[in-house]
C-alpha cells in the first residue's frame, strides 16, 4: 500500500497549487533552470519566444516558456540551502506525487535542473568573468545530514581526505560532498573549468569573511585553497550546490551547476561588470540546454 503523504507535511494552497513555489504540475518543464535573484528570473526568460506561466509566491518567481522550440522553467530561489531545500522538495512532489490523491506517481520524472549562479574563485589560475562549472557539492551547511539516503549518493573519500587535512573541528558539521550529473557536464559544461563547489551556510563567517565577530576557522581559505584529492581541487565558494545536488540525486534528478566568478577571494579582485558576464553565461546556458 502506497504511503499518504498527509496534509501536514505535503501542504497545497487553496488553488491546489505546492505551498511555497505555488506551482501546479502543468506549470513545470522537464528543464528547469534555477537562479537565486528574482530579478534574473526575467533576465533568463527575456530570450525565451514565448512565456505561458508566470507565478511568484515569497522569493519563488517562475516563469515557464520556450527557447529555440524546447520548453524551460527558470525559477528563483533566494539564497542558501534552505531554500533549495524547499525548491527541490516541492519541484519533486509537483512532477513525481499525485496532489489530489497524495500518493507518489506510478512513473517517475526526472528533472535536469541547472542552476546559474555567481560564486567566488579560491584558485588563483581562475580568472574574475570567467565560468566555473561544479564537479562535486562540498556541503558545509549540514543539510543533507538530515536525511537518510543510500549508500553511494556521497562521496565519502573526499569527505574524509579533507576532513584529515583540515583538521576539521568536531563542532563543525559534516562536510558532505555529492557529484553533479556527469551528462550534464558533458552536455552543458564542456570548455569551461570545473572543480569541487564549497557551499557554505552563510555568506561571513562560513566563507571565511571577519567583520565584528573573530573567525573559528581563520585559515578557512587557505585549507581549501590547498586541497587537492586525486586530481580535485575546491575552485570556488557560494552557497546552494551541495544541497542542490544531494537532494536531487536522492530524488533521482539530473543537477548542474555553473557558476559566473564575480570576484577572487586570493587576488582580493572583484568584477567590474558581472551581470554582463551573468548575461554571456545565461544565453551560453539556453543554448546548451536547449541542444538536445
Amino acid at each position: 500500500m502506497k504511503k499518504v503523504y498527509k496534509e501536514s507535511e505535503l501542504i497545497l494552497n487553496p488553488d491546489g497549487s505546492i505551498y511555497h513555489i505555488k506551482l501546479k504540475p502543468e506549470n513545470i518543464a522537464q528543464k528547469v533552470i534555477v537562479v537565486g535573484d528574482q530579478g534574473r528570473v526575467e533576465t533568463v526568460s527575456k530570450h525565451f519566444e514565448k512565456i505561458e506561466h508566470k507565478s511568484q509566491n515569497r522569493e519563488f518567481v517562475t516563469h515557464t516558456g520556450y527557447f529555440n522550440g524546447k520548453r524551460i522553467t527558470v525559477m528563483s530561489t533566494g539564497i542558501g540551502t534552505d531554500n533549495i531545500d524547499i525548491a527541490i522538495n516541492e519541484l519533486d512532489a509537483a512532477v513525481n506525487i499525485d496532489l489530489e490523491k497524495r500518493i507518489a506517481k506510478d512513473k517517475h520524472t526526472s528533472l535536469d535542473i541547472i542552476r546559474i549562479g555567481t560564486s567566488g574563485a579560491l584558485q588563483a589560475d581562475i580568472e574574475v568573468d570567467s565560468f566555473v562549472a561544479s564537479t562535486h557539492g562540498m556541503g558545509f551547511d549540514g543539510l543533507l545530514n538530515f536525511y537518510d539516503y543510500k549508500e553511494g549518493i556521497t562521496e565519502d573519500d573526499i569527505s574524509n581526505a579533507f576532513i584529515d587535512y583540515a583538521k576539521w573541528g568536531k563542532k563543525l558539521t559534516y562536510p558532505y560532498v555529492v557529484k553533479g550529473s556527469d551528462m550534464l557536464l558533458e552536455k552543458i559544461a564542456h570548455g569551461l573549468k570545473s572543480g569541487i563547489t564549497a557551499t557554505a551556510s552563510g555568506f561571513y563567517g562560513p566563507q571565511g569573511r571577519e567583520l565584528r565577530i573573530p573567525l573559528s576557522v581563520p585559515d578557512l581559505n587557505e585549507k581549501i585553497e590547498n586541497f587537492n584529492y586525486n586530481g580535485h581541487r575546491i575552485t570556488n565558494f557560494e552557497m546552494e550546490t551541495s544541497a542542490l545536488y544531494g537532494l536531487g540525486k536522492i530524488l533521482g534528478h539530473n543537477t548542474l551547476t555553473i557558476c559566473a566568478i564575480i570576484a577572487n577571494r586570493l587576488a582580493k579582485t572583484y568584477s567590474k561588470d558581472y551581470k554582463k558576464s551573468v548575461e554571456t553565461l545565461i544565453k551560453l546556458v539556453l543554448e546548451r540546454f536547449t541542444s538536445y
